[in-house]
């Protein structure tokens, strides 16, 4: 039996419909489902995600019948539209466009118009009636297609335009016009390469989507936005996908196709009276010029997002009067959108309070545990790196962490800069509101120390250049210059001039509301991590249960302990080695005790001592000199210390129990106070739990062995 590689839709029939999304893609699923509900859906066929995989499979060959089904595809398509493909006097334009099944807005590559050629440009001409329009399009599809099939480059035509005043005279002494299927054959080659394009595979690896789903090709009549003012094209969403509020949302313009929306070539207009009188645009919103195609749109969207019980992205376009949906799918949204729009749903009736708690991404609430900067704020940015660690911050930026720790205590909010972290810095970031360095990744030591603190952090700046000496940074061609207020979003990644208004997390609202639903399903109980009183306060406020981990070093970098820490690691005897733990005792007594009150009579699970030792020690030769007084040692015998205790992997190296077999007293000390601190928080009425934990301990040793 032959395997069915094609299927259409619209014009009164479709052969798939919204649950085939993984063999037609999101777009074509969703354009099979909108005809299915009588929709207005210019006609079409989709080549199924298959066929991608059976390209990719079989060195960029297809499907033995495909070339028969696509046939007769078109041929139906041209019966549907009354027209016909390459027919001079009454041509069938068609667009070529990619759809896998998750969304990927402008990875992948698009052709439009295609099936003009010189001779049927001339019969668009004058069935619309239009010459500068058919020459436009044609225009539109040369340029299109010498870029995406053709690989030429893009300037060329604009170096073109640039002195071109004339619609006559445009040269296309190119294969594209010689045989109208090969033009769409080479098209539909294109969309499928476009798969494994740079950006498509970038942004596949960052969403999580598998490259084996592969991408369908959608296949559809033209119709146009582009001819004259009673033409338009617009994208829309049916809830502000910003705040989530219950309005019609979106842009259009006049006269124009679908990618003058979304290039910026173009300002669009605002889609409803309310919206441009609250954005200030001068001219007509849609609801105004267009009125009956503006009340068809409202009861489409309408039907939409009922039958699909979800916010939706839809695309349009108005040819004439006439209203064409092109794409409907799940619209993108911020975590607050996402929040309100499941909670008003499940009071609308639309989905039920499990639904809701499924509807919003785990992952992304995240943003909304931490500062963030304030929805619809102007972004000056700077510079982009990596969002180490979440929340955004406000201070002035300093480059030396003794700078940051003094102008901290004067109660100065700053945003420590530096090339990279290390231990030496920890009383800079401890004592700062954010953390920027030029290198390292989400692993580096600035990310893994910033999450633990809880300060937001952007990591891997590749752009910013530090001048120590001359106090400043430069980031493409702009000095910021030590002192100057900055921002750092460590959400996004971005660095921004000036001081962003910013918004502090509540669990109130819709987030407290989805909350107890979740609590009302789930059944497994939620620990957080936290490493001293303060984190554990705030995790109790977000409803934990617990912690589930609280790693002991990161009480030790702090600037009062790291001097004795070290004192301990270059201590020769064991006597040595006690007198520098005694001077850790009380601080870790303390953070155990406030630990435990904040707790509340929850579990803690502590992890004793677990990072190699050499974590701890400087490692510039300045650095070294500069700590080895305070050491009571020699700055050569402080690096040889150094170099001895380095790790080639320190993943596996001496780390975790095997440090307190070495060292017992570091373990005898830690137990010390975390018994004495549970049993003086006992004595005042609370019931701590502590949970110890030995780090690299796999298995209970048998007492046989």
């Amino acid at each position: 039996m032959t395997k069915q590689w094609v299927y259409g839709f619209g014009g009164g029939e479709s052969a798939g419909d919204a649950s085939m999304k993984a063999l037609l893609g999101g777009k074509g699923a969703n354009l099979a489902e909108m005809a299915k509900l009588g929709l207005p859906v210019p006609p079409g066929f989709t080549i199924t995600t298959e066929v991608c995989t059976e390209f990719y499979a079989n060195k960029r060959n297809y499907p033995a019948e495909l070339a028969a089904q696509v046939d007769a595809a078109m041929a139906t398509l041209e019966k549907k539209s009354g027209k016909g493909f390459g027919n001079a006097s009454n041509p069938l334009l068609v667009s070529v466009r990619s759809g896998s099944r998750a969304s990927m807005p402008g990875m992948m590559d698009t052709v439009l118009n295609l099936g003009l050629n010189d001779e049927t440009v001339e019969g668009l001409a004058k069935l619309s009636g239009d010459a500068r329009f058919a020459y436009d399009s044609y225009r539109r599809f040369i340029q299109m297609y010498s870029d995406v099939v053709l690989e030429l480059e893009h300037g060329e035509f604009e170096d073109i335009l640039g002195s071109q005043k004339e619609l006559q005279g445009y040269s296309s002494d190119t294969e594209m016009t010689a045989d109208d299927w090969k033009t769409l054959w080479g098209a539909v080659g294109a969309v499928f390469a476009s798969w494994m394009n740079d950006r498509a595979i970038f942004y596949r690896k960052h969403n999580n989507i598998p490259e084996s789903w592969g991408t369908a090709v959608n296949v559809q009549a033209m119709v146009f936005g582009n001819m004259g003012e009673t033409s338009a094209t617009g994208v829309a969403f049916t809830r502000d996908p910003s705040t989530g509020a219950k309005k019609f949302y979106g842009e259009f313009l006049i006269n124009a196709q679908g990618e003058d929306v979304v290039a910026g070539i173009r300002t669009p207009k605002a889609l409803t009276k309310v919206s441009r009188e609250e954005m200030k645009e001068t001219g007509q919103s849609l609801e105004e010029a267009m009125p009956q195609v503006f009340a068809e749109l409202e009861r489409t969207y309408q039907k939409l997002e009922a039958h699909y019980r979800d916010m939706q992205d839809l695309e349009f376009t108005v040819e004439r009067g006439t209203l064409y949906m092109l794409q409907t799918r799940n619209g993108k949204r911020t975590a607050k959108a996402a929040l309100k729009i499941a909670v008003d749903m499940v009071g609308e009736g639309l989905i039920t309070k499990d639904e809701a708690v499924l509807r919003v991404d785990a992952a992304a609430l995240d943003q909304l545990l931490h500062p963030t900067i304030a929805p619809g704020y102007k972004r000056d940015i700077i510079c982009k790196g990596l969002p180490a660690s979440p929340g955004a911050a406000v201070g002035i930026v300093v480059f030396d962490p003794d700078e940051a720790e003094r102008l901290n205590a004067d109660r100065k909010k700053v945003i420590v800069g530096r090339e990279e972290t290390s231990p030496e810095d920890i009383h800079g970031m401890h004592a700062a509101e954010g953390i920027l360095t030029t290198r390292g990744g989400m692993t580096s030591h600035a990310a893994v120390v910033a999450r633990g603190m809880g300060r937001p952090c952007v990591s891997g700046a590749g752009d910013v250049r530090i001048n120590m000496k001359a106090g400043e940074f430069s980031a493409v061609g702009r000095v910021i210059r030590a002192g100057e207020t900055i921002t750092v979003d460590g959400s996004s990644g971005e660095v921004l001039f000036g001081a962003a208004s910013m918004v502090e997390p509540e669990l109130t609202g819709d987030f407290a509301k989805v909350m107890e639903w979740a609590d009302g399903v789930r059944r497994m109980k939620v620990r957080a991590n936290a490493d001293t009183p303060k984190d554990a306060d705030v995790a109790v406020k977000f409803g934990a249960e617990g912690i589930g981990l609280c790693r002991t070093e990161h009480m030790f970098f702090d600037a009062q302990r790291i001097a004795s820490v070290r004192k301990m690691i270059v201590a020769e005897t064991v006597s040595a080695r006690i007198k520098a733990l005694d001077e850790l005792f009380p601080h870790q007594r303390a953070d155990f005790v406030g630990i435990f009150k904040a707790m509340g009579g929850r579990p803690v699970t502590i992890r004793f001592l677990d990072p190699p030792l050499h974590e701890f020690l400087p490692h510039s030769e300045e650095d070294i000199a500069e700590v080895a007084p305070s050491l009571g040692v020699s700055a050569d015998w402080l690096a040889g210390r150094v170099k001895a205790l380095a790790e080639s992997n320190p993943m596996l190296g001496f780390r975790g129990c095997r440090l307190a077999i070495v060292y017992p007293e570091i373990y005898e000390m830690q137990a010390r106070a975390v018994f004495e601190a549970a049993c003086d928080v006992a004595e005042q009425g609370a019931a701590p739990i502590p949970e110890i934990m030995i780090p690299f301990v796999i298995t209970k040793r048998n007492s046989r062995s």
